[in-house]
């Protein structure tokens, strides 16, 4: 049974959510505001499986909680629920740690199949083959049965995927599942251009328009985690006027 936490402070959405997980068979616990959130989280140490999050609540919004959270360490998975659906927003909720979102006005059986799939990304990753595969293998990111990889080792760096963490000279990087699944999409295509447009479509399910800047962002603070100079990346190359290409052994 997968415990939900949903902060939501419109009662009677709350209330229905509750009722529609639990017959779904998930435990399901409501916070009104996102300071109950926070203390249940953090202060207290409850365990949940994945947080149902609305971005306007009284007090401290959506991406605030969600900032926090990360701040923390806290890496549970994040489902924002919101009426502020403009792309820009999406993408600023995916820049604050969160790592799916549904826009309401929603239909119930899209909402439990984004936040099953959520559960479920999250499992799968937990159980991911353990076994290293090398930066120069021929089957861009998956092995021979075709399950992508659950580690990935490249100049003294690993990604563990299955428990989400990069690990650096003894030193370990927690990541969200979103940064986690960016780099896993840039890795499969190691030296190869990949476009800011198939970034958008394909890890963040946006469309092309969309402005761009938030994934700008996010390639920022991955190479504050996997460069040794950040200003002079080495393995996460910018191309200019295109997006972006991942190198593992630099020449």
């Amino acid at each position: 049974m997968s415990r939900v936490l949903i902060v939501e402070d419109e009662t009677h959405l709350a209330t229905g959510l509750q009722f529609n997980l639990q017959a779904e068979g998930h435990s399901a616990r409501i916070a009104g505001d996102g300071e109950t959130a926070l203390d249940l989280l953090l202060a207290k140490h409850e365990e949940f499986d994945a947080l149902v999050l609305d971005i306007m609540l009284p007090g401290k919004d959506g991406f605030e909680v969600a900032n926090q959270l990360r701040a923390a360490r806290n890496f549970i998975p994040i489902l924002i629920l919101t009426a502020r659906a403009r792309p820009e927003d999406v993408l600023k909720g995916f820049a604050s740690g969160a790592d799916d979102y549904v826009a309401k006005p929603f239909e119930l059986p899209i909402f439990l199949a984004r936040l099953q799939g959520l559960l479920r990304r999250r499992a799968w990753m937990q159980q991911a083959p353990a076994g290293q595969h090398s930066p120069q293998a021929p089957d861009q990111g998956s092995d021979s049965s075709g399950q992508e990889f659950g580690t990935f080792a490249f100049s003294g760096r690993t990604i563990d995927f299955g428990n989400l963490e990069l690990r650096t000279n003894g030193t370990t990087t927690h990541l969200t599942v979103m940064e986690a699944e960016l780099l896993r999409y840039l890795i499969r295509h190691r030296g190869q251009v990949v476009s800011r447009k198939s970034i958008l479509e394909e890890v963040w399910g946006l469309r092309e328009d969309t402005d761009t800047r938030a994934i700008d962002n996010f390639i920022v603070r991955l190479r504050r985690y996997i460069e040794d100079d950040p200003e002079r990346p080495q393995h996460l190359l910018t191309v200019r006027g295109v997006g972006y290409r991942f190198e593992a052994e630099p020449d």
